[in-house]
């Protein structure tokens, strides 16, 4: 399981030009789950997501968690983190998981997260997605958790 993370002043996620979703200063997170992948990953991954101390403390340090800053957190599925790219120039998908079992971890995920008590927003899975926001920082960071 993979996820793009991303702090961020505000995102605005729309389907079909309309908007869809919307949030604050937080956190936009990329969602990916590959072939294998169980559901426990979910409930590590929320936590490491809600706890990880990516936000600036009053030393300008980042000390502080999403839970610490009352985060909100936006979160879309993305099955092309899982692009194999090795040979030729058309991504392949393969290792990414089937769309039915992938849209159960995304829900999952999506529970997990939101049991923190953080306000969390979303994409509709499967749609064609634009999210709008400002890379704050900017700060980029990757998550992978494998059941290996």
């Amino acid at each position: 399981m993979k996820l793009i993370i991303q702090r961020t002043t505000g995102a605005v996620l729309s389907i079909d030009n309309k908007k869809y979703s919307e949030t604050g200063f937080g956190l936009v997170v990329l969602f990916g789950t590959k072939t294998g992948d169980l559901p426990d990953s979910c409930g590590i991954l929320a936590d490491k997501l809600v706890n990880l101390r990516i936000f600036e403390d009053d030393q300008k340090k980042m000390n502080l968690s999403a839970l610490d800053v009352g985060a909100d957190i936006m979160i879309a599925s993305q099955f092309t983190l899982y692009a194999d790219t090795r040979k030729g120039r058309r991504p392949s998908y393969g290792d990414a998981m089937e769309p039915v079992k992938a849209e159960i971890q995304y829900n999952l995920f999506i529970e997990r997260v939101s049991a923190s008590g953080l306000k969390v927003a979303t994409g509709s899975f499967g749609a064609s997605m634009d999210i709008t926001f400002t890379n704050h920082g900017p700060v980029t960071i990757i998550l992978e958790h494998d059941a290996d």
